[in-house]
């Protein structure tokens, strides 16, 4: 059954943390609550006051009642019972109203500062880790951590029933008290033996639920691929597997838990026999009331239930702190791009430098080695190469999304490890090969880099690529809904949408990689309009599978293996016969001017 166990190792970024550091953590949230808990926990005490008196008084109404039961006393004792029990229920739904305030209002903080966490790493932390489990420590993980936090609560107010208790029960009857108590270092001792295995057992089991949601989110999100590739009963055969593996997981985890409480049932038992025996003694011997056997008796109830579920806290604690160690790790998980400084650029030229810079996704398989590059500020680069030259990884730097191992890449003559990255990116544009838009309108995705655009400027922007003649094929216009991922759109108009994205937010620097490369002609025609308004008098680094996006660059660079092997136009580079040349031969060629001009008449 190893097999079952594959793929639940901890991730990178987990940590290990003690349950005082945990603790510790999660006091920290728990602080800014400190009036509300304050409130709960003085709800507990009355309530823990309530439920102990009530037995007592029970036990004192029955030896009064061997002496008068008359209509009156019963009435009196009934109206104090039900006193009793409607102050209990109020002062406990004050508890619950005050701690559940409390209790959100902490996961909502942790949620939020695990959703900063989400969004400020890099993307190498996502080329790495699953976005399923990620999902699932923001989502699942801190809503079970708020379950335990309830369980806490509610521990708390049995905890303080049993002292209260017991300290009542030592005024009664000292050696029936004993005996109630001997049992109970057995009972927690038993408990706490099992703290080592329910906290592997409940990682295990978090880590395999987070496993089936990335499974499925990733089968969810390729589904056409599946379906294109007929890989449906492949694709459920791997679902099979892994469900396999949740269920056994699962169900290890119910023994786990379940084979704790018959343990604490038999002690239990056993010292409820000793009570009925020892305590029908007294009573026949006159020591003690029938009222006071009767307390201790229904005392086993208040008493042993509270006391197991103390003594099995630690247990079922470990829920709470391995769903709090998941979040807390990935809230901790250090990012690979560190950023020394936050200089905010005024104005941004558009003058990259890279010096001497060494780049690799793996330590050990380099992609970039001592690469040296200056781009001038409005040129227009053009990266070629074959796949895997390090044309992406160059785009990728500049917008620094990955880290680099050595050299300086310099933005206008400063250090890019020394900006405000969230100033400095609002100076990009960057339109990919597969764009993703948000689920809303095609306005909205337009607007998505400029919030604050109006309607007349979105509109502007949109008429500009094509002359806006793409509009009118969308069924309701800029106010069309894309679906989820674009899917209701088409290729092409999703790169217009990219694009006019891009054209609204007018940055000084402007990165296409290969955003032509899976278009029609007569979509290309019409990007290629909007692309000459992008590249004009900006800085501009296309990477390109498409001809009518290269030749006209202002200079072109010809990669391989992440070093320069040519550069200049593309007239010098093809009458210099090398391997751009080679490139332009086998890819580029049925790309020529009479095709995109014929392409260009056919779209008119």
């Amino acid at each position: 059954m190893g097999f079952l166990m594959d793929g639940l190792d901890a991730e990178e970024y987990d940590r290990t943390y003690s349950d005082k550091q945990l603790a510790r953590r999660i006091m920290s949230y728990f602080r800014p609550q400190a009036r509300k808990m304050l409130l709960a926990a003085g709800a507990i005490f009355l309530t823990a006051m309530l439920d102990t008196t009530l037995p007592i008084f029970i036990s004192y109404s029955l030896d009064l009642l061997q002496q008068d039961v008359s209509t009156p006393r019963l009435v009196i004792i009934a109206v104090i019972l039900a006193l009793i029990a409607s102050l209990s229920w109020v002062f406990n739904a004050l508890r619950q109203w005050q701690s559940s305030q409390a209790i959100g209002n902490v996961v909502l903080k942790l949620r939020e500062d695990a959703c900063d966490a989400v969004l400020s790493r890099d993307l190498s932390f996502y080329d790495t880790f699953a976005s399923g489990k990620v999902v699932s420590r923001v989502t699942s993980d801190t809503q079970l951590f708020a379950q335990v936090m309830v369980l806490t609560m509610d521990l708390l107010s049995r905890f303080l029933l049993v002292i209260f208790l017991i300290s009542y029960l030592f005024t009664v009857n000292m050696q029936l008290t004993l005996i109630l108590l001997l049992l109970a270092p057995f009972i927690i001792a038993a408990a706490l033996g099992f703290r080592a295995i329910a906290r592997f057992t409940v990682t295990q089991t978090r880590r395999i639920n987070a496993t089936v949601n990335s499974h499925i989110q990733e089968t969810i999100s390729g589904i056409s691929v599946a379906k294109t590739f007929r890989q449906e009963p492949a694709i459920y055969a791997e679902f099979k597997d892994v469900n396999e593996q949740s269920r056994y997981i699962n169900l290890r985890n119910r023994y786990v838990f379940s084979s704790i409480f018959p343990i604490l049932n038999i002690m239990a038992g056993i010292g409820t026999a000793a009570l009925v025996y020892f305590g029908g003694l007294n009573v026949r011997a006159g020591t003690m009331t029938p009222g006071e056997w009767f307390l201790f008796i229904q005392g086993i109830i208040l008493f042993w239930f509270p006391l197991t579920s103390i003594a099995s806290f630690w247990s079922q604690f470990q829920l709470g702190l391995a769903a709090g160690e998941r979040v807390f790790a990935l809230i901790d998980a250090e990012a690979k791009v560190v950023q020394s400084d936050s200089l905010q650029l005024s104005q941004v030229r558009g003058e990259i430098r890279f010096a001497n810079v060494d780049f690799s996704y793996n330590e050990g398989e380099p992609v970039l080695q001592n690469f040296n590059l200056t781009i001038r500020p409005g040129e227009t680069l053009a990266l070629v190469g074959h796949t895997g030259s390090g044309k992406s990884s160059i785009a990728k730097l500049i917008a620094r999304f990955y880290e680099f191992q050595d050299g300086q890449i310099l933005i206008d003559g400063v250090d890019i490890r020394h900006l405000d990255l969230a100033s400095y990116r609002s100076q990009l544009g960057i339109v990919t090969q597969t764009p993703f838009l948000f689920d809303g309108t095609v306005m909205e995705n337009i607007r998505y880099g400029r919030p604050e655009a109006s309607d007349e400027e979105v509109i502007r922007v949109a008429q500009q690529v094509g002359g806006g003649d793409w509009i009118a094929s969308l069924p309701n216009g800029l106010h069309s809904e894309v679906g989820e991922r674009g899917g209701s759109l088409s290729q092409g108009q999703r790169q217009i949408v990219a694009l006019a994205r891009v054209l609204l937010q007018n940055p000084a620097i402007f990165i296409l990689d290969e955003a032509t490369a899976s278009i029609d002609p007569l979509t290309e025609t019409l990007i290629q309009e909007g692309l000459d308004l992008v590249l004009h008098n900006q800085t501009s680094i296309v990477i390109a599978h498409r001809l009518s996006t290269v030749k006209n660059a202002d200079r072109i660079i010809v990669l391989r293996k992440g070093e320069i092997i040519e550069e200049g136009t593309h007239a010098t580079l093809i009458a210099r016969g090398g391997h751009y040349a080679e490139l332009y031969n086998a890819y580029f060629r049925h790309q020529s001017l009479d095709y995109i001009e014929n392409a260009g008449r056919f779209a008119a």
